[in-house]
């Protein structure tokens, strides 16, 4: 690991077992940790402006290197001031290397999202993996392009972002363990360039989180986990498959976590669902981006504290047509103070864009609460309490954070 406080910080403030609650420092501000990142894959959160997302209390978002390299182009966002400066957010962002996006394009999930399509069938695209990077058909113009580690870092410099994460091979979870070890050994020598080339020619306030990958294989795992540990990062994701189901997922990270050096920032990459981050903070998380909570939301799906139907509800039911109850009683954002489930159902039933912006507005609060919720529960030495109250289906700004049997009970709404 590399300490250099010019380019990242973290500083662990209190810890209850595992969990742990911090700060990270970065060129654009401090980050209270545990915490989640909305994205904004093409330098938007949709369907809302960056003020709008810094008042929900969001001061991290992250941006992805792979579709902006294909539109609007890393130069043009360079010509208008870096990432932050193109989007007018003033505070921190990560982006992703744009390695996941690169690897699936073949199975058509970025494929559809590339070309807005909404589920008439799967996309297809050339890709061709080799030592040097990765060959592919741009799926907007037909053109042939490429991405190596070299080529990734010098799209995320020019995007400015606060912290880059290195180039790797994300390998699906059918893969088998031969094919997982080799990929995950090229990872490294990826690894390697990529860590070359931003000393040479990487902004000198720009941070570099390495990715632990390794699929479901505890020796692989313990493999990545030393490598990028001994190497020049200043902080470690975890990526890669980690498991066909929740349960595997969980073994996944137990045997993860502990590999990692217990003073690095962590990233748990694409996890972001209620459940599974209400049990990933006791292992020593830090940060987590997920798709989930922006993607329900254009999709007519609030997340609420309703564990049987995991931590969500579908708006669109005909059940909600005549509900004037709130999204979910108790929570402070717009949706729910002035709006009922009827008039949101309605909106997801018509398409409305409205109803997208609310129920977005919604759910990146809840995760939000749900964050702060847990930091104050660390710091209070309750986490256990708060995370077994939350799984039962407290909503996050009601359940208690104090330690059992301390004075202090549920949190008033903040409002």
């Amino acid at each position: 690991m590399r300490k250099d406080p010019a380019r990242l910080e973290f500083e662990i403030q209190a810890r209850d077992g595992s969990a742990r609650t911090g700060l990270i420092r970065c060129g654009h501000g401090e980050i209270a940790t545990p915490a989640f990142i909305p994205l904004a894959t093409k330098a938007s959160v949709r369907s809302l402006s960056a003020g709008e997302v810094a008042e929900l209390g969001y001061v991290l978002v992250l941006g992805n290197a792979f579709h902006l390299h294909l539109s609007p182009g890393e130069d043009r966002i360079a010509a208008h001031g870096g990432l932050h400066g193109f989007m007018g957010w003033d505070r921190a962002i990560i982006t992703d290397s744009g390695g996941f996006q690169v690897f699936s394009l073949a199975h058509g999930g970025v494929a559809d999202e590339i070309k807005g399509r909404r589920g008439e069938g799967e996309g297809r695209a050339k890709v061709e993996i080799s030592e040097r990077g990765v060959a592919f058909q741009s799926l907007l113009d037909g053109s042939d392009r490429f991405i190596g580690p070299e080529e990734s870092m010098a799209i995320q410099a020019k995007l400015g972002s606060d912290i880059a994460l290195v180039f790797d091979e994300c390998t699906p979870y059918h893969a088998d363990r031969d094919y997982t070890a080799r990929a995950m050994e090229r990872t490294h020598r990826w690894l390697a360039r990529c860590l070359q080339w931003h000393e040479r020619e990487g902004p000198p306030g720009q941070a570099v989180f390495g990715i632990v990958q390794g699929g479901v294989h505890e020796e692989l795992r313990r493999e990545a986990a030393q490598k990028v540990g001994e190497a020049a990062v200043d902080g470690i994701a975890i990526g890669g498959t980690l498991g066909r189901d929740k349960p595997e997922m969980a073994e996944v990270l137990a045997l993860t976590a502990p590999l990692l050096p217990a003073d690095a920032p962590v990233h748990l990459l694409g996890i972001g669902e209620v459940d599974d981050l209400m049990r990933a903070i006791p292992l020593g998380m830090d940060v987590f981006d997920c798709a989930v909570p922006t993607r329900l939301a254009r999709h007519g799906v609030a997340l609420a504290p309703e564990p049987e139907g995991r931590f969500r509800i579908d708006l669109a039911k005909q059940r909600f047509a005549d509900d004037d109850g709130p999204l979910a009683e108790g929570c402070p954002c717009e949706a729910c103070r002035r709006h009922s489930r009827a008039y949101i159902h309605y909106l997801a039933r018509a398409r409305e864009l409205t109803g997208a912006r609310l129920l977005t507005l919604h759910n990146l609060t809840y995760m939000e609460r749900l964050m702060a919720g847990a930091r104050e529960a660390i710091s209070a030495g309750g986490y256990g309490a708060y995370a077994s109250a939350v799984l039962a289906g407290a909503a996050p700004w009601a359940a208690p954070v104090a330690a059992t049997g301390a004075a202090a009970g549920p949190r008033p709404n903040e409002g």
